[in-house]
């Protein structure tokens, strides 16, 4: 995807009213996915039993289509990232979780012709308190950026906030993966990074739809792909955590397609630090 910087309105998909409509309907099909999720996931639960979990629901019980499956060449329905796993973890029916383990779980939902994409952060039994900062934090990061959403901002305001948060807290933001434009198509223009200027980057107007969601490191932002070509890594081997949400520009602020139903206070919220809501 060419820089966001060199990009103008007219190369961005913006969606109508009915549109949008139908993308927050797929939103919110992904968001009961996690729903139904928080129900199941449990201490020795296997990446592949989660994988397995959400494409029955996705397919038997919403009549929906994992998106992520065949994108790419792809095999599966979701990302689980472990640990010092940044992003594309592939799941495994070997790898089971443990106590102290942190995931992150990545859904991509297809409903009337658009997409939403989602993901959040699953801790499992006893886990430390510095993988719990490091969770939150991102957590609270993303919520920094999702609220320069409106439109007459710029992305380099959304990304320097997400930044901001996250380096004042001891953190390093991943820069070889961004947010992404989405609608019709998973990956669409513009590519939203989580680090910037504010007052760079492309002019936000009504009806652009886009995803945020920083990747954060506890310790070097450098990473590395393995030998299967998806899983990344931390070159440090320290932990990474993400979040993320399919975010619509509205005509005087933001709207969270993928919005959960416990998140519903943090969207009226706009206090720079929101409680944060984990599922253990």
């Amino acid at each position: 995807m060419s820089r966001h910087g060199r990009l103008s309105v007219a190369d961005i998909r913006l969606k109508s009213l009915a549109e949008l409509q139908v993308m927050r309907e797929s939103g919110q099909q992904l968001a009961s996915v996690f729903r139904y999720l928080d129900t199941q996931l449990e201490l020795g639960i296997s990446t592949m039993e989660i994988n397995d979990l959400a494409e029955r629901y996705i397919v038997d019980r919403l009549g929906a289509r994992p998106a992520s499956k065949g994108q790419y060449g792809y095999q599966y329905a979701l990302n689980t990232s472990v640990n010092n796993v940044v992003c594309h973890g592939v799941p495994a029916g070997n790898q089971r979780m443990k106590s102290g383990d942190i995931v992150n779980v990545d859904i991509t939902l297809e409903q009337g012709g658009f997409i939403a994409d989602s993901s959040k952060m699953y801790l499992f039994g006893d886990v430390a308190p510095e993988a719990k900062r490091l969770v939150n934090v991102t957590y609270d990061a993303m919520w920094a950026g999702i609220r320069e959403v409106k439109p007459g901002a710029r992305l380099g305001d959304v990304g320097h906030a997400i930044q901001q948060y996250a380096e004042r807290h001891g953190y390093t933001i991943v820069r070889e993966y961004c947010g992404h434009g989405i609608g019709r198509e998973m990956h669409e223009e513009p590519q939203v990074l989580h680090y910037g200027q504010r007052g760079r980057g492309l002019l936000l107007e009504e009806g652009m739809t886009f995803t945020i969601e920083p990747m954060v490191n506890q310790g070097r932002a450098k990473v590395k792909t393995k030998k299967d070509g998806w899983t990344v890594v931390t070159s440090d081997k320290k932990l990474s955590a993400q979040w993320e949400h399919t975010i619509a520009v509205t005509a005087d602020a933001y709207e969270v397609l993928t919005l959960r139903d416990e998140e519903c206070e943090l969207a009226a919220d706009s206090s720079e630090e929101a409680e944060l809501y984990v599922s253990e």
